[in-house]
């Protein structure tokens, strides 16, 4: 049976991925941190849909960890048809004021490491019939935000890296998709350090993890390029390419700063 790889599986937008996928008949393959979260999730893709789901604990900012993820991935099996790219966070705040190794953590775990898990696993997606990656930046990915900055920068390049890599296999078996969600309602705001007003302003556009999950797989199966969930989102980002680009940062400051 095809399996599916899903990072940062434990909870969130990942979590819901993975259940979207086993209902959709796929076994999985969960990468997180958390074990307990990751067992859970094991046993409720087993009870719900009877799928296959093996579990592997690990940090996946350490630098040998796409290494080590791949390598696993290939002793669970020879039928890897899909790699979803989602385990990333935010930090909230200004660029000098934040730690260097950790914003340096950020960068490697939304940057190095899909980039490292593509680059090794791909090998494996070759080997099906037909195989798909899907990367999760962020509608922030379109647009410099200020007090999120390298977070945004990280993600535009998650984006550029989908696109430029879905033309070159093009011909291939292997599709690549990227989705950019807009405010969801997981636990990325608590990661990020942002205030309880920041997030009761986010809360109020915020889409549900399942509604993101949802649009994520049904885009991903059909093949599409880019995916952006929800109307609002939508039209935001492509404001974007129509406003200033001055003008866009100055809104997103306008959104951001006035919490720090």
């Amino acid at each position: 049976m095809a399996y599916a790889l899903v990072t940062g599986a434990s909870r969130g937008i990942g979590r819901a991925i993975a259940l979207q996928l086993a209902q959709r008949g796929y076994d999985l393959l969960l990468v997180a941190r958390s074990e307990d979260q990751l067992a859970a999730l094991a046993l409720e893709i087993g009870t719900r849909y009877k799928r296959q789901a093996h579990v592997l604990a690990t940090d996946l900012a350490a630098p040998a960890a796409a290494e080590a993820v791949a390598a696993w991935t290939t002793q669970q099996t020879d039928q890897l048809a899909i790699l979803v790219n989602n385990a990333g966070y935010g930090l909230w705040g200004r660029f000098e004021q934040l730690s260097l190794p950790e914003q340096q953590n950020m960068l490697q775990l939304n940057m190095h490491l899909p980039v490292a898990l593509t680059h090794a696993l791909l090998p494996a997606l070759h080997q099906v019939p037909k195989a798909y990656i899907l990367n999760v930046a962020s509608t922030a990915a379109y647009q410099a935000v200020p007090s999120l900055a390298l977070y945004a920068a990280s993600k535009a390049f998650l984006l550029s890296f989908s696109r430029g890599l879905r033309y070159e296999l093009k011909t291939s078996n292997v599709s690549v998709t990227c989705i950019s969600p807009g405010a969801t309602t997981t636990s990325f705001a608590d990661r990020a350090g942002m205030g309880a007003e920041l997030q009761a302003t986010a809360n109020k556009v915020s889409m549900t993890a399942e509604a993101v999950a949802e649009a994520a797989v049904t885009g991903l199966l059909a093949g599409e390029a880019e995916i952006i969930p929800g109307v609002l989102n939508k039209v935001s980002a492509g404001l974007t390419s129509l406003v200033p680009k001055g003008l866009v940062e100055k809104i997103a400051a306008g959104i951001y700063e006035k919490y720090l």
